[in-house]
């Protein structure tokens, strides 16, 4: 069954799954084969047996992290003052506002233009300087709009 987890205790190795059922289960360490400690947010496959889920392993089609950080900060690099990094990360309302604000900013003798060309510069040194979990816990999970 596919499912993601909706949260993991380090301390107490114990976490929670919605499957795709509907249903929560409980998760174990000792039930996990993945090489990584399981995080809030990532796609799993796993077994039910009553409320508890075993053989747990992190769903092989779930997008990788690191792959989605340098495609945003090359996009934030590069086509940055276009809000193409936002809406690499599907967040399309701040996309179009950095768009918006770019092109028009030519009206009032580029201000506004740099401005947003300091703000995606910002953000591509903050998506390299993430570690590639923090950068997924962020801003693919946590769904932090800007900064």
């Amino acid at each position: 069954m596919k499912g993601k987890i909706l949260e993991f205790n380090e301390e107490s190795r114990k976490g929670v799954i919605s499957g795709d059922d509907g249903k929560r289960y409980a998760l174990d360490i000792s039930e996990w084969k993945g090489a990584t400690i399981p995080r809030a947010g990532n796609k799993i496959d796993f077994s039910a047996n009553g409320e508890n889920a075993e053989a747990v392993y992190a769903d092989a089609n779930m997008t990788n992290g690191a792959s989605k950080k340098i495609a945003a900060a090359l996009f934030a690099f590069f086509l940055g003052g276009f809000g193409a990094h936002k809406f690499y990360l599907g967040y399309n309302k701040q996309g179009v506002i950095m768009l918006v604000t770019f092109i028009l900013g030519f009206i009032l003798l580029g201000i506004p233009s740099m401005i947003i060309g300091i703000i995606a510069f910002i953000e591509f040194i903050l998506y390299l300087v993430k570690s590639d979990e923090d950068f997924e816990q962020t801003y693919v999970v946590g769904n932090k709009p800007w900064f």
